[in-house]
C-alpha cells in the first residue's frame, strides 16, 4: 500500500500546518502543547504507535482515515521524544510546560519576597526549565549525566545571584517609596529569569555545541554531523527562551497593580492569590505558544553556510536539522 497514493494529506514525522509560515507555526504548536495528552493512557500510546508503524511499513488496515493519523501522530509526538524514542516524563514535556509551570511563575511574582523565598522560588523555576531543556533537546547524540549536572548547577546559580542581587539594589534604593519598591520588586523576576533561561539553555545542551547534531538532506538521510548547525539550534532556542517569559513575567504584575484596586479584592483579600494564579495561567498558555512558534522546531540551513565535510556529502543546497525545544 502507498502512502503517498492512500493517505495524500498525511505525511509522517510532518506537520499539517505550514512550518514556514509563523502562523503555521502557530497552530502547529498548540497542538504539541495540548495538555489533553498528559492524559492519554499507556494503551492508547502503543495504539497510535503500532498504528505509524502500519502505515510507514504499508500495512495499514482499511478504513483508517487521515483524520485518524494525524491525532496518532500527535500523540506520539507529545508522549515520545523523536531522537531517544522514549517517554518524555509528564512535567517535562511541552504539553505539561504550563500545567506544571504556573505554580512556579505565581511563586515567583508573589509580592513581598524574602531572600529564602526568592532563592527559593528561582531554584525551582530553573530546576523545571532545567528538565524540561535536557527532556526536549537534540538527543542525536549522547550527554552525560555529569555534564547535565554541571549545566544546572550554572543555571540555578546564575538565576538566584541575578534576582537577589536585584532584590538587594532595591531594599537599598532609598528614594522608592514603599508602593513603588512593591511594584518594582515584582518586575524582579523578568530579567533574572530570561538570563537565567540563556544560560540555563546554553549549559544543558552544552554538548551539541562540542559534538555538533546530525543534519539531514531532502530525502531525510544524515549528511554528517555539525557544530555549526548546533549553534544555529541553540541561538534559536534561547532566543524563545528570552521572549517566553516577557509576558508571563510583565503582564500579571500590571494586571494584578489593578485590579489589586478593585473594591471586591480590596474588601475579600483572599481572593487575591487565586485571581493572581488564573492571571499566571492565562499568560503563560499565551507565551509559550507564541515563543516557541518564532522558530520551527525542523529548521534549515544552507549547505554553503556548514562544515567542508557536509558540502562534501550532499548535492542539497539546503540541510533540516532538529533544534529542539
Amino acid at each position: 500500500m502507498a502512502e503517498s497514493t492512500a493517505y495524500p494529506q498525511f505525511q509522517l514525522g510532518k506537520s499539517r500546518f505550514d512550518q514556514n509560515t509563523f502562523f503555521g507555526r502557530l497552530r502547529h504548536f498548540l497542538e504539541v502543547i495540548d495538555p489533553r495528552t498528559l492524559f492519554v493512557s499507556e494503551s492508547r500510546l502503543k495504539e497510535c504507535v503500532e498504528l505509524l508503524d502500519d502505515f510507514k511499513h504499508g500495512k495499514l488496515p482499511p478504513g483508517v482515515s487521515d483524520t485518524q493519523l494525524w491525532q496518532a501522530q500527535k500523540i506520539k509526538q507529545a508522549v515520545i521524544h523523536p531522537d531517544t524514542g522514549e517517554k518524555i516524563l509528564m512535567p517535562f514535556r511541552m504539553s505539561g510546560y504550563v500545567p506544571f509551570g504556573t505554580p512556579v511563575v505565581v511563586g515567583l511574582l508573589l509580592p513581598n519576597q524574602t531572600l529564602g523565598s526568592t532563592v527559593f522560588w528561582q531554584w525551582l523555576n530553573q530546576s523545571h526549565n532545567a528538565c524540561v531543556n535536557y527532556s526536549n533537546r537534540n538527543a542525536t547524540k549522547p550527554t552525560s549525566a555529569s555534564k547535565f549536572f554541571l549545566g544546572y548547577l550554572g543555571a540555578v546559580t546564575s538565576a538566584v545571584s541575578i534576582a537577589v542581587g536585584l532584590n538587594v539594589l532595591i531594599q537599598k534604593a532609598n528614594k522608592f517609596s514603599p508602593a513603588t519598591r512593591v511594584l518594582v520588586q515584582r518586575f524582579v523576576p523578568f530579567p533574572a529569569v530570561a538570563t537565567a533561561n540563556v544560560c540555563n539553555v546554553v549549559l544543558m545542551r552544552n554538548s551539541e555545541l562540542a559534538k555538533g547534531i546530525d543534519v539531514l538532506d531532502t530525502n531525510g538521510n544524515v549528511v554528517g554531523t555539525s557544530r555549526i548547525a548546533a549553534k544555529h539550534a541553540l541561538l534559536e532556542t534561547a532566543l524563545t527562551r528570552v521572549v517566553l517569559p516577557m509576558p508571563i513575567l510583565v503582564l500579571p504584575p500590571l494586571v494584578m497593580s489593578f485590579l489589586e484596586r478593585l473594591p471586591l479584592l480590596q474588601t475579600h483579600r483572599r481572593l487575591v492569590l487565586p485571581v493572581h494564579s488564573l492571571v499566571c495561567l492565562a499568560a503563560f498558555g499565551l507565551a509559550l505558544p507564541l515563543a516557541i512558534s518564532l522558530f520551527p522546531q525542523m529548521s534549515q540551513i544552507e549547505v554553503s553556510r556548514l562544515e567542508a565535510e557536509i558540502a562534501m556529502a550532499t548535492d542539497s543546497k539546503v540541510v533540516t536539522y532538529n533544534k529542539g525545544l
